[in-house]
């Protein structure tokens, strides 16, 4: 990628790029893109100029002009190489910076709306706990048969076959086997504690309702997009079979 950089800048330099913005503005109102070179130059300075913009900081044109073009030409740097150590390690440290305050902010916002999710899905899931035909376990999982069947029950150590809708508590489906068309074939041991232990509880054939306390779900990860930190889940859940 270094490489690519210097190459890509040498030939922003030797166009002249790095003028005042009124030169650039001139200048590109004159540029012509009707040549191979042009058009490769102009490709790798947009790929560059999207990098340089990752970064975050604002680039001295004057300073990096002079630069690449003393790298060019050949001449000695401005700055002693125990200067441009310095200089090197002060960039490092404002990236570091800054990546650390992005992550302590994520946090912050994960850790807010963790708070958030773990408060509305207790008090969902107490209220939900009071209706009729819905069970709980003593490891806070609730439960609703829709449908009962009337095969064998799979072990913990078993692989089984499932149709599965899952949804939030505010009704968003955020995963469905039944919408793609295709049931999942999956070891029982390999899941999602609730699904684990709430699929002991089904004969083949039988259709349930998942109630999921998020330590039995994905507690406080949050496992994509839809689904936040300390999201209580839904899943109705048909066991097709137990696969041999």
């Amino acid at each position: 990628m270094k490489k690519y950089i210097v190459i890509a800048v040498a030939l922003v330099v030797m166009a002249g790029c790095s003028a005042g913005t009124q030169q650039v503005k001139e200048k590109k109102a004159k540029l012509s893109l009707d040549s191979e070179s042009s058009k490769f130059s102009y490709v790798i300075g947009l790929d560059v100029g999207k990098y340089l913009k990752t970064i975050g900081s604002k680039l001295d044109l004057a300073a990096f002009d002079a630069a690449v073009t003393s790298v060019i030409r050949g001449e000695e740097p401005m700055l002693s190489s125990k200067e441009l150590a310095a200089a090197k390690q002060a960039v490092l440290r404002m990236q570091q910076e800054k990546m650390l305050a992005k992550q302590k902010e994520l946090l912050a916002k994960q850790t807010k709306e963790g708070l958030k999710n773990k408060a509305e899905g207790e008090k969902f899931l107490a209220e939900n706990a009071k209706k009729e035909g819905v069970n709980t376990t003593a490891s806070g999982l609730q439960y609703q048969v829709i449908k009962s069947g009337d095969g064998m029950k799979p072990k913990v150590t078993d692989k089984v076959k499932v149709h599965y809708e899952g949804r939030l508590i505010d009704g968003t489906v955020f995963d469905s086997s039944y919408k793609r068309g295709q049931p999942v074939t999956f070891p029982l041991n390999q899941v999602i504690k609730g699904w684990t232990e709430g699929l002991q509880l089904m004969p083949v054939g039988s259709k349930y309702r998942f109630f999921l306390p998020s330590e039995l779900a994905y507690g406080a990860s949050a496992p994509g997009n839809k689904i936040g930190p300390n999201s209580t889940l839904i899943f109705d859940v048909e066991l097709l079979s137990i696969e041999k």
